[in-house]
């Protein structure tokens, strides 16, 4: 939908497949791949010595989420995957005297599975109703009084509803002395989103799907009170700059700032990825304003050709306007499955969750591509 975009994308072939799953996994730029190159090189020349070449692409990425939230100089916290991040963020709660945790029953599988579990043993998962979704932050705040925390998405993964009221929310957590974690995976880099009203929030997210930074590219963005906590679970890499001090092996110290929620050895290669890719961003002018008019524009355009189709068991929400909605299209059928699956041997891949059936645009998509992918489900829906 951006004018000479794809030609950057030629070794995922995006003008060549209908890759429609730009909400799970997007092609990945050329410049990728000079990243991850450079890591190997830097390895290479410099072995052991490499790590203040890696730890400025890490710095590099911090200050990528840094513009994307509007929230320059805060501190943000790195990891493979939001849910090392969202263990160390729950492990520095006061769980004990605060045994009460609040979410939507509309979350991410990191956060179903692992709240899901602790509940098992013994911690009270209050789990709230995501529809409908227009009250959804009063109906959370609501239940924020005696609870550690309050975790919710700013954008929902299975149909991609915005959240709205989030800052009213998290000055309902503030009163109540909770804490407010807000995953912002399905908001960054498909809808403009910033730390405006959520000063005080946690914000947790990555860089595998809108971004195109791959995997192992998840932060969280810490907010002020975090340096007065102390994860539970805790990396040696909290310590870094400390490694030569004399240490009581009865005190575990914490630094301020990002590396107080830091873990330990990683690959970094993924940080040098991100680096190129945030890079190509902001050459190409790929703004989240400009990325939202893309988004909208792929959306309604799925939109409408699906509604030509006229199809009798697959529907989507017409009431709602799209401006309400993400940076993909869900359509719900009791065969969602089944027709993903169809698309897919029709060479359209799209994925589905539940009764949901999603079509994920990407700003490389031509017109064309996206009608091509509807069109497709016409027939498989019709076979």
């Amino acid at each position: 939908m951006i004018d000479g975009l794809a030609a950057h994308y030629s070794a995922f072939g995006v003008t060549e497949r209908l890759l429609l799953t730009g909400h799970s996994h997007q092609a990945w730029p050329d410049v990728g791949r000079e990243g991850q190159l450079e890591a190997w090189q830097d390895a290479a020349e410099h072995a052991d010595m490499k790590w203040e070449r890696a730890f400025a692409k890490a710095e590099r990425l911090r200050e990528g989420v840094r513009r994307l939230l509007a929230d320059p100089g805060a501190p943000v916290a790195l990891g493979p995957n939001t849910h090392e991040l969202v263990l160390r963020f729950l492990s520095a709660l006061a769980l004990r005297e605060r045994p009460k945790l609040v979410t939507t029953d509309g979350e991410f599988h990191t956060l179903r599975r692992q709240l899901g579990r602790l509940a098992e043993e013994g911690l009270e998962v209050a789990r709230i109703p995501a529809r409908p979704v227009g009250t959804l932050a009063e109906r959370l705040a609501g239940e924020a009084p005696g609870a550690s925390a309050v975790l919710v998405s700013a954008v929902l993964f299975e149909d991609s509803r915005i959240v709205p009221g989030l800052p009213a929310l998290a000055a309902a957590c503030a009163e109540a002395g909770a804490e407010l974690l807000v995953d912002a995976y399905h908001a960054l880099g498909c809808v403009p989103f910033t730390v405006a009203g959520l000063e005080r929030a946690w914000i947790v997210g990555g860089g595998y799907k809108y971004l195109q930074l791959g995997e192992g590219n998840c932060f969280l963005r810490l907010p002020p009170q975090a340096d007065e906590l102390r994860p539970a679970i805790t990396g040696w890499f909290a310590e870094f700059d400390e490694m030569h001090a004399a240490r009581d092996p009865g005190a575990t110290p914490y630094p301020v700032g990002s590396m107080r929620f830091a873990g330990s050895t990683y690959d970094p290669t993924s940080h040098y990825r991100a680096a190129r890719v945030l890079d190509f961003f902001e050459q190409e002018g790929l703004t989240p304003e400009r990325l939202r008019e893309s988004y909208l524009q792929a959306t309604t355009l799925l939109a409408q050709r699906f509604d030509e189709l006229g199809l009798d068991d697959v529907t989507r929400d017409r009431e709602t306007p799209l401006e309400a909605f993400g940076g993909f299209l869900a359509v719900e059928s009791e065969r969602a499955e089944e027709l993903s699956r169809r698309l897919l041997d029709a060479g359209v891949v799209t994925d589905s969750r539940g009764r949901y059936l999603r079509f994920g645009p990407a700003p490389y998509h031509s017109d064309e591509q996206l009608e091509a992918a509807v069109a497709a489900l016409g027939r498989v829906a019709a076979g």
